[in-house]
């Protein structure tokens, strides 16, 4: 009896080991929105591949029963809102010879140009005949501190 025990505990044991990495059935969270894997929809397909306990191993998706959604192929024809094909070529009527001709078009001529402004005067600085002998420089004063957080050792307490 206790190995019959030991038995189906060792089985039910692997079979909730292995329900994580189990293939799947994908069902979309919303209708006509499809579940791509791998650049195809899935939607309906059975899915074996890393999630759950087997997500650390190697192996690639697989998708069974996927399709591809291919667009419709394009027609390529033209049919007019009659609903038949339309005649081969086109309906083109010649002219006669001798009809009055209509008067000839007026002329027409556009251009452009296009260019730079003109140069603004330098201003002209009135210098004095007799310049002053000396010219001042201004005094120098209390730099500014480089230092981080205002520290100057010129400032001890």
């Amino acid at each position: 009896m206790r190995v019959a025990l030991a038995l189906a505990f060792s089985m039910a044991a692997s079979v909730a080991a292995t329900a994580g990495t189990g293939p799947l059935i994908v069902i979309p969270g919303k209708p006509g929105v499809p579940v791509i894997i791998n650049g195809r929809d899935a939607s309906y397909a059975v899915v074996e591949g890393e999630w759950g306990l087997a997500k650390h191993f190697k192996n690639a998706d697989r998708v069974y029963g996927a399709y591809d959604r291919a667009p419709p192929p394009e027609v390529g024809h033209y049919y007019p809102s009659a609903g038949r094909t339309p005649g081969y070529g086109r309906v083109e009527i010649e002219p006669p010879a001798n009809r009055a001709l209509p008067q000839p078009a007026e002329g027409y001529s556009r251009s452009w140009s296009a260019q730079s402004a003109p140069p603004m005067p330098q201003p002209q600085y009135q210098v004095p005949d007799y310049p002053p002998p000396i010219i001042e420089a201004p005094r120098p004063g209390p730099r500014p501190s480089y230092r981080p957080n205002g520290f100057r050792p010129d400032l001890k307490k």
